[in-house]
Formats: structure tokens, sequence, C-alpha cells
């Protein structure tokens, strides 16, 4: 079983990685006050396993070697090979440390590093959504649709930011308005339920958009994301139009949920490309009215921030942040964190 040395810091240089289902993005960290050597982004169908695109995209590419990695990845941590949810790729981190030369690894969850991108990022790398601007120092929510839909909570207490992952993006989510009662029957549910991932990520897009064009009798011409809301952006298709529009409006609901649930004073912040993509359609007035729109707790709603994270690597920045100054963070490594013998 891999052991937990919590007292001990990952010795530099440390490679951090952030490990989601279609892109790879590495930095190599020197020292604890070393600007972060970046390297191109890598995509993850070009390589057969995480330790060939270590290999070929960092280690070759830099005199500098790495003792430590710290990796975020897209899926559950359990084990010596932990699969990643959206990819092929199994991570294995006894075999990094036979193979590529480490002597420690840490994995920690992609919305972990998100959470703690939340806890340090600078005000200049979040947009406000919504007049209130100010994020006090309380708990967080941080999600972001992409290839999946990441969740994650970060708890303030003692002083100290206490990242608390899970998979938030799998929860059930369901009709409220009349039309979403014409929508959702036109949606394919998994095992007898919809989810916020079917919804709430890139595929999920296309998933609205085709149950959209269904309910209205309509030909999908569409079937990439990218289409869907370019053309929505630009005004040019109604149904992806009312997609984005819907898209918004759940994004909001379970954002809003999960501000209940972790009473997330200190704000809520959507995260990811997908969130920065559609700027323009979340900063509207209706992503602020669904968010609310929680009763009895609509006033208690009106006080909590939400923000969009415009960091273009936010969770490697999160991840060097705690790679700089582990003790300022309350993140468990027990079961998570491997060394050489």
């Amino acid at each position: 079983m891999p052991r937990s040395h919590n007292l001990e810091n990952p010795p530099f240089p440390i490679l951090i990685g952030d490990i989601g289902g279609t892109n790879a993005r590495f930095w190599l960290l020197a020292d604890a006050q070393a600007e972060p050597n970046q390297f191109p982004n890598v995509h993850t169908a070009d390589f057969a396993t995480i330790d060939a695109a270590i290999q070929q995209c960092v280690l070759d590419k830099t005199p500098v070697r790495p003792k430590s990695a710290i990796l975020a990845v897209a899926g559950p941590i359990k084990g010596d090979e932990i699969p990643l949810t959206n990819c092929d790729w199994v991570v294995k981190p006894r075999d990094m440390i036979s193979g590529l030369g480490f002597s420690d690894v840490l994995i920690v969850n992609d919305f972990e590093a998100q959470a703690l991108a939340v806890a340090t990022l600078p005000d200049e790398y979040r947009q406000p959504i919504g007049d209130n601007v100010e994020s006090p120092v309380a708990s967080r929510v941080v999600l972001g649709p992409g290839t999946g839909l990441g969740v994650a909570g970060l708890v303030h207490a003692q002083d100290t930011w206490f990242p608390v992952p899970g998979e938030g993006g799998h929860v059930d989510i369901g009709p409220r308005s009349q039309r979403d009662f014409e929508i959702f029957p036109h949606l394919a549910p998994i095992e007898g339920r919809i989810s916020a991932e079917q919804l709430l990520c890139g595929r999920g897009i296309v998933n609205i958009y085709q149950a959209v064009c269904k309910a209205d009798g309509l030909e999908p011409q569409w079937h990439d994301p990218a289409d869907v809301t370019s053309r929505a952006l630009a005004g040019t298709d109604r149904a992806a139009e009312e997609t984005i529009s819907l898209f918004v409006t759940y994004l909001a609901r379970l954002a809003g949920d999960l501000a209940l649930i972790f009473m997330a004073r200190g704000g809520v912040y959507l995260s990811g490309g997908i969130s920065q993509k559609i700027a323009r359609a979340l900063t509207t007035d209706q992503f602020r009215a669904a968010f609310e729109d929680k009763a009895p707790h609509s006033a208690m709603m009106k006080s909590i921030p939400t923000f969009i994270v415009t960091h273009p690597q936010a969770a490697l920045s999160g991840l060097a942040a705690y790679a700089r100054a582990p003790s300022s963070f309350g993140l468990a490594t027990e079961g998570r964190r491997w060394r050489s013998s």
C-alpha cells in the first residue's frame, strides 16, 4: 500500500501535472521560488500511457531531472493503479518511480487542484458574475464543465484551506420548468436517471441541443459542442441559442445547490474551458437568477458571490502553490502518496 509522509515535503525539482480527459498539462518547478518551466499541452489520445507522455513531452525536453511528481487526475484515487474517468490512461505511481526516476509521487483529484487554485489565485484571475465582487475568507465551491463535470469543496478552518474532492458531477439533475418537462423526455437516461454530467459538459451541450431539436420536431444540424456553442453565441441558430441558455440555467441551479451544501459564503467558482468560452452567456442576469432561486433561502443566496476562473492553467497554479508550501494546506496524502524504498 502507498505510504503517507505528511511531515516530509516532496523534494524539488517537482513535476506538476493536470491530467484531464482530453489534455494533459505539465509544469516543472526547480525550487520553491522559481517560476515554472511550462511545457506544451499534451493530447492524451496521442500517447498510450501517461508515462510515455511524460518521458517524451517533459523529460526528453529538459536537462532538469524532477525528483517528485504531484499530479492531478480526473477520477477517483484508490489503490496502486488509478484509471482516469474520461481517458484510457491508467496512472501507476510505482511504475513512475521505477521507470521515470521519481522518488516521490503524489496523486490528487483534478478538482482538488482547482480548489487549491481557488484558495490562492489573485483577483485578476476571477471574473465576477453579478454585482457581488468580494470573496470573503470562507468556504467555497468550484465546479467546471469540460470533458466531464468536476466538483470540489474548499473548507476554511483553523486558518487553513482544506480541499474536499468528490464526484459531485454525478448527482441527479431534474426538470423544473414547463420547458424542462418538454425536453427531459428526449434525454437518454443512464440506468434510469439523468446526472448533472450528462448535461453540463462538452457532450452535455450536444445532449441538450439534440433534446431541444427533438422536442420541437427539428432535425439536429450540429454534433460537436463547439459548433453548437459558436452558433449560439453568434445568434445564428435558435435551437443552439436555447441550448446554451438552458446550459447556463442548469449550471446555475447546480451551483446554487452546491453553495447550499457547503454554505459557500466565500463564493462559487466556475472553472474550465467551457466556462471561459461562454462567459458572455454566464455573465447575464440569467445565471444569477437561477442561482439565487432557492426559496426559502433566496436572500442568503444573493449574498454568495459567483465567479469565472480565468487563469489559463488554474489547476497547475493551485498545485504549484501547494508544492511551494504544503504546510499551508490541509491536503490529505494518506493512500495517495508513493515513495521509493
